[in-house]
């Protein structure tokens, strides 16, 4: 997924110039875990799964109103890969299994699954009573349409594993075939984009469908302005009794930092989506609000075009991450709520390397010495593109621009507005540019394969990255049962990626949500979405 409504923002550089610059088991498996809970009230900014502002429980009811940095375009699940959009897609629709706060995968629309010993039949039993939120019944025929359009379509988060089948054993069981093992393949499925809409769009056509969405989620869309706010009312059919606990969801659209803390203060929101690092300790310490974490899948990121004449150049690319201080960076821009990356793997993610892996640390000596070796010794000039309105990034850009400047190469900051940055780098109309990658699913392959795929829908994020060697490695990893031998696949892949960096890994950032004291039970996922079946108002 593209986080692209980056919660990090401003802050003060201080410094020299030097700082400036689920798993699947072997055999048959079974499950019947049942969904999150999430019944703990752990406060404040506690990095942990079942996050909440208040221990009582207030009676049910009210409106929430949730301010957003972006508004919601669409609804399609099979078509869209930005945060703005997946994190309004996942109240309506809902998957066959999901990830709870822990990231652990768990039965949802399922009430079991199992997976056979070749890692080919994936079984899942449908539970009792489900509906979608016009009152019909849920049936196996609605998850064969779903899926089978998903595959059609392809997408951006496309099914990658190799389908054979996808079949209605009975009534209530669905029996997928692979054509060979894809170990990512459960995990994927709990993807925003495997969600279930009914057989035949209910008997609309797709385009009147999307425009008001029927699915089996705790929310349904009652008001939508894709330039503006959004909002949902409870599913009254929510196979989850008794919940939603509020009647209304708000997603209110404030675009400014500024304004959505002041708004949050005042109490005319109840919580805020992106919370401004330098904001958190405020809201924190305030008197009627404060600030819920977990720990995310999300890694920010230096991304260099290897199609640009100079960024083709992997001595130019080695000789730029060499130059800049990762860790400075970090502690300066992120006040303790991240931690520097030295790998692609968010830590939250399993295989991560960040402890072990041979990472290109800050050594200007050696920076200047790895430029010499490239075609460009003398240095060059180019551009790195940042979208305005991220002060932290724009912070980043400086630092970045520094680092270049150490060892001869002119480093300008191209600001520009949000959607025409979009535009520009889904264009690969750029040579360097700032944003973060984040995993859908809590498998390594999911933020992997997305930058290393050149093939892909991304191109390797939109980097042209193009390696034979981290291709086989890529399929390796996907075919091999969690394990041993997947770890030394995807750390052999880690270093060569770490080694030619086609990206930079900056920094790990935590989720931030900047939420009233009323609140309670406000549950954080760790791909930034929130649970707001859960959530309670005390009035």
């Amino acid at each position: 997924m593209l986080d692209l409504n980056a919660s990090l923002r401003k802050s003060l550089w201080v410094g020299t110039l030097a700082v400036l610059l689920l798993v699947l088991v072997a055999g048959c498996s079974g499950s019947k875990n049942g969904p999150d809970q999430n019944n703990g009230a752990q406060q404040s900014t506690n990095q942990g799964a079942n996050q909440s502002t208040n221990t009582d429980k207030p009676a049910a009811g009210g409106t929430f109103v949730y301010g957003r940095p972006a508004s919601v375009t669409s609804f399609d699940l099979h078509n869209e890969i930005t945060s703005n959009n997946a994190f309004a897609i996942d109240k309506v629709f809902e998957s066959l299994v999901a990830f709870d706060s822990k990231g652990k995968i768990v039965d949802w629309l399922a009430k079991s699954h199992s997976i056979s010993d070749d890692g080919l039949t994936y079984t899942f039993v449908l539970r009792d009573g489900l509906k979608f939120s016009n009152g019909k019944d849920v049936t196996v025929e609605d998850a064969v349409f779903s899926l089978q359009r998903h595959l059609k379509v392809g997408g951006p988060l496309a099914i990658a594993a190799k389908v054979d089948t996808i079949k209605a054993k009975d009534d209530k069981t669905l029996v997928i075939t692979l054509k060979e093992p894809y170990t990512p393949f459960i995990s994927e499925l709990s993807n925003f984009s495997n969600g279930i809409l009914p057989n035949n769009f209910g008997g609309v056509s797709e385009k009147e469908f999307f425009k008001k969405p029927i699915g089996t989620g705790p929310f349904v869309v009652e008001k939508w302005d894709p330039a503006g706010d959004l909002t949902f009312t409870k599913n009254p059919y929510y196979w989850q009794d008794g919940k939603p606990y509020i009647d209304k969801l708000v997603y209110k659209l404030i675009e400014d930092d500024s304004q959505a803390i002041n708004q949050l203060k005042a109490g005319e929101v109840d919580a805020v989506e992106s919370l401004a690092l330098q904001n958190a300790n405020e809201i924190k310490q305030g008197a009627d609000t404060t600030v819920v974490t977990n720990g995310s899948w999300v890694t920010e990121q230096l991304f260099f075009n290897t199609l640009d004449k100079h960024f083709s150049d992997v001595h130019v690319r080695r000789a730029l991450a060499l130059a800049l201080d990762r860790e400075g960076l970090t502690k300066a821009l992120t006040f303790g709520y991240a931690q520097t990356a030295n790998s692609l793997l968010p830590t939250a993610i399993p295989y991560n390397s960040n402890d072990t892996i041979k990472a290109l640390n800050f050594d200007i000596n050696t920076a200047k010495e790895e430029l010499a070796k490239s075609a460009f010794p003398d240095g060059f000039t180019t551009k790195l593109l940042v979208a305005s309105g991220d002060s932290t990034r724009a912070q980043e850009a400086q630092i970045i621009q520094a680092a270049g400047k150490a060892i001869g190469i002119n480093i300008e900051i191209e600001s520009i507005e949000l959607a025409t940055f979009r535009e520009r780098f889904f264009a690969y109309d750029f040579a360097a540019m700032l944003n973060s990658g984040q995993a859908d699913s809590p498998d390594a392959n999911s933020i992997i394969a997305f930058q290393t795929d050149p093939k892909g829908f991304s191109k390797s994020y939109w980097t042209h990255y193009t390696n034979d060697k981290v291709t086989k490695l890529l399929i390796e990893g996907q075919k091999t049962l969690d394990g041993k031998d997947r770890a030394g696949i995807y750390s052999k892949l880690l270093q060569t990626l770490a080694d030619e960096v086609p990206y930079i890994p900056l920094y790990y950032p935590d989720i931030l949500k900047g939420v009233r004291s009323s609140v309670n039970s406000f549950v954080v996922l760790p791909n930034g979405s929130v649970r707001f079946e859960e959530v309670r108002i005390k009035k």
